[in-house]
């Protein structure tokens, strides 16, 4: 069901309508093939162009249109409904991977290389996280070295989504000294040599593209800085927090579907002589699950809507924080009642509500784990020690 929220517009409700009706055409009867295959066509980027939704928020003359916050909330909420995360995160790769270069690349950068991804031709990922350490990004330890018209990189990323397919790679590097004063972005493309990618196997996601990259003396000419030396830590800081936006808005959605999923299959089972659905317990399993999904959207949306007004505002950002925490929490109480109430069919490969379960760990961890979302709201807050 939509939310509902004030400040959704005519637009908003049309571009939801949209995406739905692109999402049962083209991501539901497929994702379970797609998931137990362990990819999706590329062919998949050029129809979702093709539909609009990947261009929404970046730059008008790159192929993309104009968005606020709720436009990219919305468009999560709705791709969930898929029940594969792995679609979601590898085919929308791009709105981590690209903005940085939307907002702080040259002009001569941006149009080599955004209208390629917007138009579905090309692939981008984002490549922030190390073996060594994820959410403490002032810590990275790949470096990239000047040398003449080049930056030599040497280094690993970990856990990269898009990591083999990928065409361009928004890297974070360290050019200058330690700590996040040091830290730059560079645009990596795929066939610079000495760049290697291995793929990794997950719990989830099995259709997303996941990685371990390489980088042995790699030269990346100094034209694919984005922007200035050492000012990477605050683009990228500035990328998380949309990031962790789409995170909780598609946590509601999926924990939408496991509701979903759990009524059509309490309406349809017979156990000692009723439907599922008669028995006392499964009637409350099923309003806790839906109290729950109507409490995040509502607290996705109001934090949706405060950072619109104030995206700078402490008590914004810990409130995002905090949302991204309960959402996929959320996600994880509905997961696990939907899969409980399926019993044995929701215990076999193919359902929704399976895939989910499986999927809701990465959820509570990528973007930012549950323990580091907690600090950053607790010092936003102002409550140090």
């Amino acid at each position: 069901m939509a939310a509902a929220h004030p400040a959704l517009t005519p637009e908003h409700e049309a571009m939801r309508d949209s995406v739905r009706r692109f999402v049962a055409r083209e991501l539901t009867p497929h994702a379970t093939k797609w998931d137990e295959a362990g990819e999706f066509p590329r062919e998949l980027y050029k129809k979702a162009a093709a539909a609009g939704l990947l261009g929404v928020g970046f730059p008008e003359e790159y192929g993309g249109a104009p968005a606020d916050l709720f436009h990219h909330v919305i468009l999560s909420e709705e791709i969930a409904q898929c029940g594969s995360g792995g679609v979601h995160a590898s085919l929308f790769s791009h709105s981590i991977g690209a903005p940085p270069i939307a907002s702080a690349g040259s002009a001569a950068m941006k149009a080599r290389v955004l209208p390629g991804i917007i138009a579905g031709e090309k692939i981008s990922a984002l490549a922030i996280t190390e073996p060594s350490g994820g959410s403490d990004v002032a810590q990275l330890r790949t470096t990239a070295k000047r040398e003449g018209a080049y930056f030599v990189v040497n280094g690993e990323k970990a856990f990269i989504t898009s990591g083999v397919r990928a065409d361009y790679y928004s890297v974070a590097v360290r050019t200058g000294g330690p700590g996040a004063a040091g830290v730059s972005l560079l645009l990596v493309e795929r066939d610079t040599p000495g760049f290697t990618r291995t793929s990794l196997k997950k719990m989830g996601w099995w259709c997303s593209d996941t990685a371990l990259l390489r980088f042995d003396d790699c030269r990346v000419p100094v034209e694919n800085l984005i922007g200035e030396e050492n000012t990477g830590f605050r683009i990228i800081m500035r990328n998380f927090n949309s990031e962790r936006l789409g995170m909780s808005a598609g946590a509601v959605g999926f924990a939408a579907v496991c509701v979903e999923e759990a009524i059509a299959w309490a309406r349809e089972r017979t156990t000692f002589g009723q439907k599922l659905i008669g028995h006392q317990a499964i009637r409350h399993k099923l309003v806790d699950m839906q109290m729950r999904v109507a409490a995040a959207r509502a607290l996705v949306y109001d934090t949706c809507w405060k950072l619109v007004n104030a995206p700078r505002d402490p008590e914004a950002i810990a409130q995002l924080a905090m949302t991204k925490n309960f959402a996929t929490q959320t996600m994880q109480h509905c997961a696990d009642g939907a899969v409980q109430i399926l019993g044995g069919a929701g215990f076999i490969r193919g359902s929704r509500s399976e895939r989910i379960y499986r999927e809701v760990k990465v959820m509570m961890i990528g973007g930012g784990a549950e323990e580091i979302m907690k600090d950053l709201a607790a010092r936003q807050l102002g409550w140090q020690a």
